[in-house]
């Protein structure tokens, strides 16, 4: 997200200053992928100067006819006090700038939600989707669980997805004695949930931003699914949900919860985190921590919260409101540039549409009718399918570019050709496929020593396989802490990769991650030799 000082030439400017600063406005716009927050009355230098009632809300007035000007929306975040020498008291107010997206293309942050079992990720999100408390009996998550044994635990197996949409009002008041856009108390009433019985079409229609949770099972037994989730979805960023103790919800005693917040702190300020725990306890806090934490990753926000009183709930959603993307429009232009690649997450037949695959669109552009190839199969072939149609969020979209989330109609395409882990590319990619691959590894964990002939589960993007260590280059074996380059081999059929992708391996208490340093590329008939 794009911050910008504005000093005091936005009282009453000139046509031509005017125009400048929309043009201005635009590009910020466009860098900040639809966002901006705009700093007035603190200059270019960032001297805080501050400005005298009238002269803020002469800004505040120019600001909102620039919003309109580019078909965006102004909320004002906070406002602040500065001892500047003048009798006169003076402000600095930071104003949110929000485009309104065309044709869907709406700003989508995904977060993954993860936590020990028990500790309350379902009940948070039923809480935060569906705008009603919880009961402290779990009712909260009844609505997430996809299955009747989770209905009957009460925890989650499977991965699901959660959306909770913030709408771009910022409605002008007038000029008497109510400010400029609305204030941030103001603006909460803008989330946009399952609340009076929306429909997720409905949600996606109203927003102009939207958070999609991705919950992830918290129990060891589903490790694998969680880690899939983390390494396939592509998140953003991750919400990282601790019991305030090991009891139910809302029972436990303030010096508890104060506790557990020191020993994450500690947590956070270890050797192996290099993190800076920063405890949001107000609006001011939540403005500023989403702030600070796109601009380092350093910076990890804490909120301690309750599902059943609602406790600090609202400060989550000033922070998911305000939080930008993390990644910049040329980034995603660069990304748009390149030819159409789409990660195979999901595999999903739907009565009267045919087969759907649901996944991310890596790199490219996807429009409804491409022809693409898909693959490898087993035997290491791509082959041609349709895209018939396209849904994001539930709601149909023509265009999906580089970076979003999707499912995609492929009409009588046979759903017994398509597996996990496959990839749907332009045919001109000519994609290439690999059995064998290297990896420089960071062995994190391991009860004894890492050798050659270890069969290990591989998570790379969408891609789980199981494979085996067939060298380990310059040392005969790994002790927990070292590092190394090591030779894999899929057992069971080769898959697509990409040297510079990032990888993560297990087998039992055994934990290990990295990134590709080399594939080594096979034919299809090669392929078929390799795994007979």
């Amino acid at each position: 997200m794009e911050t910008s000082n504005i000093n005091l030439k936005l009282v009453n400017p000139s046509q031509y200053r005017f125009e400048h600063l929309v043009t201005q406005m635009k590009w910020r716009l466009q860098e900040g992928r639809g966002e901006a927050v705009y700093q007035i009355g603190v200059e270019d230098n960032g001297l805080l100067v501050g400005l005298a009632e009238e002269e803020m809300r002469a800004s505040l007035k120019t600001l909102h006819r620039m919003a309109e000007k580019v078909g965006a929306d102004i909320t004002v975040l906070r406002e602040r006090e500065v001892d500047y020498d003048s009798d006169m008291p003076r402000k600095i107010t930071e104003v949110l700038v929000r485009k309104v997206p065309d044709n869907q293309q709406f700003l989508d942050l995904r977060v993954a939600v993860l936590g020990n079992v028990d500790s309350g990720k379902s009940t948070l999100l039923g809480v935060l989707t569906q705008g009603e408390l919880d009961n402290g009996r779990g009712r909260a998550r009844l609505n997430l669980f996809r299955h009747l044994h989770e209905i009957q635990s009460g925890r989650t197996s499977s991965i699901s997805f959660e959306i909770l949409g913030f709408n771009s009002k910022g409605e002008v008041h007038g000029l008497s004695g109510t400010p400029w856009g609305q204030t941030l108390e103001d603006g909460l009433e803008e989330v946009v949930n399952y609340s009076d019985s929306r429909t997720a079409e409905e949600i996606c229609e109203s927003s102009s931003k939207m958070i999609t949770f991705i919950d992830l099972a918290g129990h060891h037994k589903y490790l694998h699914t969680t880690i899939f989730g983390l390494t396939s979805y592509c998140p953003d960023c991750a919400l990282l949900l601790v019991s305030a103790n090991t009891g139910i919800v809302d029972l436990c005693a303030k010096t508890t919860v104060e506790r557990t917040v020191r020993q994450l702190e500690r947590v956070l300020k270890q050797p192996g985190c290099h993190k800076v725990p920063m405890l949001v306890t107000s609006e001011d806090d939540a403005v500023t921590a989403a702030q600070q934490f796109a601009q380092s990753p350093n910076v990890t926000p804490i909120f301690t919260l309750s599902s059943v009183s609602g406790e600090s709930l609202d400060l989550l959603k000033v922070f998911l409101n305000i939080l930008p993307p993390l990644t910049n429009s040329k980034e995603q232009e660069e990304l748009m540039q390149q030819l159409t690649e789409f990660q195979v997450d999901e595999i999903y037949t739907v009565p009267e549409v045919g087969t759907v695959v649901g996944g991310t669109l890596s790199s490219g552009i996807c429009r409804e009718g491409d022809q693409l190839v898909v693959g490898p199969t087993d035997d290491g072939c791509f082959l041609e399918l349709r895209v018939c149609s396209i849904q994001r969020n539930r709601s149909a979209c023509r265009v999906l570019r580089a970076g979003q989330a999707a499912t995609l109609a492929l009409g009588d395409f046979d759903r017994a050709l398509l597996r996990k882990g496959m990839v749907m590319v332009s045919p001109e990619m000519n994609p290439t496929i690999c059995s064998v691959f290297e990896a420089e590894i960071v062995l994190l964990f391991h009860a004894t020593t890492f050798r050659r002939g270890f069969q290990v589960t591989v998570h790379v993007g969408n891609v789980r396989q199981t494979a085996v260590v067939e060298k380990i280059h310059a040392k005969d074996k790994l002790r927990t802490g070292e590092k190394a380059v090591v030779r894999f081999r899929f057992l069971k059929h080769p898959e697509y990769l990409k040297v510079g992708a990032k990888l993560l391996f297990r087998e039992g208490v055994t934990k290990g991650i990295g990134h590709v340093t080399d594939v080594q590329a096979i034919t299809a008939g090669e392929a078929q030799a390799s795994m007979g």
